[in-house]
């Protein structure tokens, strides 16, 4: 009792900023729902539902045991909202490997990691596939360049097709899982043209209105300038070369190039300004109405406008949730910039799309916004000053810059395996010319444009967005301007994030109690090892570690797993050169010494016919299913389709994709599909 006491003493003082953990349970919750090894049946979501009338029960207690109730409630209403989205999204996956015509209604063009064009198409037709077992979407990549339909059109084309395909390494990004809840049943590949079937419906659309937009900025502001004009005013991202996107990335700028918190709270921020001065300088009105209400419900409708005009993704549909709370707030005379805010947006997201919790996007833009939120607040209550009146937006803008670069650092770095040494400069010197420039210059020009009047405004935006381009360019280009990163232990970033959460939310000195789960991340983070051996899905690729980095057993083939494991590695080098670093024959099959094992890479047929035997301390791996007398370890396609991707430790530990994954919704399929073939 006496615990219970002082528990009870230290929630209490917690009383009136409870609110802002309601996100962090319910996403406590739904991660629990993903980290699960199988999928939760009938049994589990019955003990679900007794214990949520438990904890209902106790939250009508005013003490620590009710809000320990309450936490444990929210916990299992997200537990339970990730589970009903996971079914409710269930869709038909391909089971095999398709070839042949699909038909189907382009909805979106984008760009892959090697710069190629992808369609994604609904409402498909394929060839001797009944429609409850056709896709809803799937995704195509073209590997000739080739004019394209509009967005809207029937299209049709002759494509290889496969299932959604597992991680290339134990524990790495899981496609299956991010195709599941897109709705994507197969992805594959052309060669052929892609041909309109039918055009694109002739009354006024949306989605038309979207595309003649994209295609006239490509069109009046030629270049990378348009290219991004197009992507951060309609969300079409497709005209942006991965040249262009790999400046940005290296200046840690491409958060300006997605639709997100900062463009939405830029239009709506410029929109709100605007009216909320020109209503005041009007004073028949600014006497007899809330002007600054009515700023904020235009800003509102601007907002809202942005969302449907940039396609309504995922991002942008979390920044239009976070404007609406903050600008609700101001119109129901709430504080609009709180952690209280910040927390009703996150509820609001994560119980929308309860899966975004695991992408980067959500993580980076949240932590972004609440140590905003959390920095500036704690300065305004302590009456803390950043200088003289004329000082104080440049000393805002650095704050602002340096705060949002740390909270994200970490993120952006575990995800994409990259640090920007230069971000705060670069960020510095783009995001006031977007704020001041590019997006009032945006909105002008949608304005201006039914008058046909619109030049001025795009010239404009285009020199603003040159600007930008030449920052990304400039910085990039400085000696040292960023750096791989080793791939975390898997938890390093719910340390990470928990540990900021408790020094942001929490009241009182224990708050400081916070940096330690950072610290201890911080640690694991620099005690991480990566596997002494990787093997690719269908036994495709190896890549053992030596002395100077990852030896890969291919020069070419396998380049998106090769790519993959790299990064991880914190290692910039090329796949060509990664395969030169092991001095094999080539009239002999690729190998390498993984601990005291020997390991194997036989590639085709040729190659397996030299081997007839082999010892205990050999690993070989396959292109083609062996047949081979002797105790050695035997991985060829037949053993790894049930497998996926593999991990072989120093000691010769093997861990398998097939054994982190589990058996999930979304992991059934394709162990369906590998099954049978």
């Amino acid at each position: 009792m006496g615990m219970m006491r002082i528990l009870d003493q230290l929630l209490q003082v917690q009383r009136g900023h409870l609110l802002a953990w309601g996100p962090v349970f319910l996403g406590l919750g739904i991660g629990v729902y993903f980290a699960v090894p199988v999928e939760p049946g009938a049994l589990t979501y019955l003990s679900v539902a007794t214990l949520v009338g438990v904890s209902g029960l106790s939250v009508l207690h005013a003490s620590a045991i009710g809000l320990l109730g309450r936490a444990l409630l929210i916990a299992l209403i997200g537990f339970s909202v990730a589970g009903l989205r996971s079914h409710w999204l269930e869709a038909p996956v391909l089971s095999f490997r398709y070839y042949g015509p699909v038909e189907g209604r382009l909805v979106q063009i984008d760009r892959s990691a090697r710069d190629l064009m992808r369609l994604t198409l609904d409402q498909l037709r394929l060839t001797d596939v009944p429609g409850p077992k056709t896709p809803e979407r799937v995704r195509i990549t073209l590997l000739t360049d080739a004019t394209l339909p509009p967005v809207g059109a029937r299209v049709a084309t002759t494509a290889h097709l496969m299932p959604p395909q597992g991680p290339v390494e134990p524990g790495g990004f899981d496609f299956r899982r991010y195709a599941w809840f897109m709705q994507l049943g197969a992805s594959g590949y052309t060669r052929v043209p892609v041909l309109m079937v039918d055009a694109p419906p002739p009354e006024m659309s949306l989605e038309g209105l979207r595309r003649d937009i994209a295609l006239g900025l490509r069109q009046r502001l030629p270049g990378p300038s348009g290219a991004i004009a197009a992507a951060i005013t309609t969300g079409d991202r497709s005209g942006v070369s991965q040249e262009t996107l790999q400046d940005l990335r290296a200046s840690n700028l491409a958060h300006l190039l997605a639709i997100s918190g900062l463009h939405m709270g830029l239009v709506a921020g410029f929109v709100f300004a605007v009216l909320r001065f020109g209503l005041c300088l009007v004073p028949a009105l600014a006497l007899r109405i809330n002007v600054k209400k009515w700023a904020a419900a235009v800003a509102l409708l601007a907002a809202f406008g942005y969302l449907a005009l940039s396609g309504g993704n995922v991002a942008t549909e979390r920044a239009f949730i976070m404007v609406l709370v903050m600008l609700g707030a101001v119109l129901i005379d709430r504080r609009a910039i709180s952690l209280r805010a910040v927390a009703v947006a996150a509820v609001l997201v994560l119980l929308r799309r309860p899966e975004a919790l695991l992408s980067p996007g959500f993580q980076m833009s949240f932590a972004a916004t609440a140590a905003l939120v959390g920095v500036f607040s704690g300065i305004r209550d302590r009456g803390y000053s950043l200088g003289p009146t004329w000082l104080r937006p440049i000393v805002g803008l650095c704050l602002s810059s340096l705060v949002a670069g740390l909270a994200t650092a970490p993120f952006g770095a575990a995800h994409f395996n990259t640090l920007s040494h230069y971000g705060l400069l670069a960020n510095l010197l783009a995001v006031p010319v977007m704020g001041l420039i590019v997006v009032p210059a945006a909105v002008a020009a949608l304005m201006l444009l039914p008058l046909g009047a619109e030049e001025l405004a795009l010239t404009v935006m285009a020199a603003g967005l040159d600007w930008i381009l030449a920052v990304a360019s400039h910085v990039a280009a400085l000696p040292g301007a960023d750096r791989s990163i080793l791939q975390p232990d898997p938890l390093v970033l719910p340390l990470i994030a928990g540990g900021g959460l408790f020094l942001l939310i929490w009241q009182g000195l224990l708050r400081v109690a916070g940096g330690v789960p950072i610290l201890v991340a911080g640690l694991l983070w620099s005690q991480s090892h990566r596997p002494a051996a990787l093997i690719s899905p269908e036994a495709g690729l190896v890549g053992v570690l030596g002395p100077d980095g990852r030896m890969l057993s291919r020069e070419k083939a396998k380049g998106f797993a090769a790519k993959v494991w790299l990064e991880n590695d914190g290692d910039r080098s090329s796949q060509k050169a990664a395969h030169a670093r092991t001095p094999t024959e080539p009239s002999r099959p690729w190998q390498a010494s993984v601990g005291s094992f020997r390991m194997y890479h036989l590639v085709g047929k040729g190659a397996a016919a030299q081997v007839v035997g082999c010892t205990a301390d050999e690993i070989l791996v396959s292109t083609v299913d062996l047949k081979i007398d002797g105790p050695c370890l035997v991985l060829d396609p037949q053993k790894m389709r049930e497998t996926g991707s593999i991990r072989i430790e120093a000691d010769g530990t093997l861990v398998t994709a097939a054994d982190l994954a589990g058996r999930r919704l979304w992991t059934g399929p394709q162990a369906s599909a590998n099954a049978r073939n």
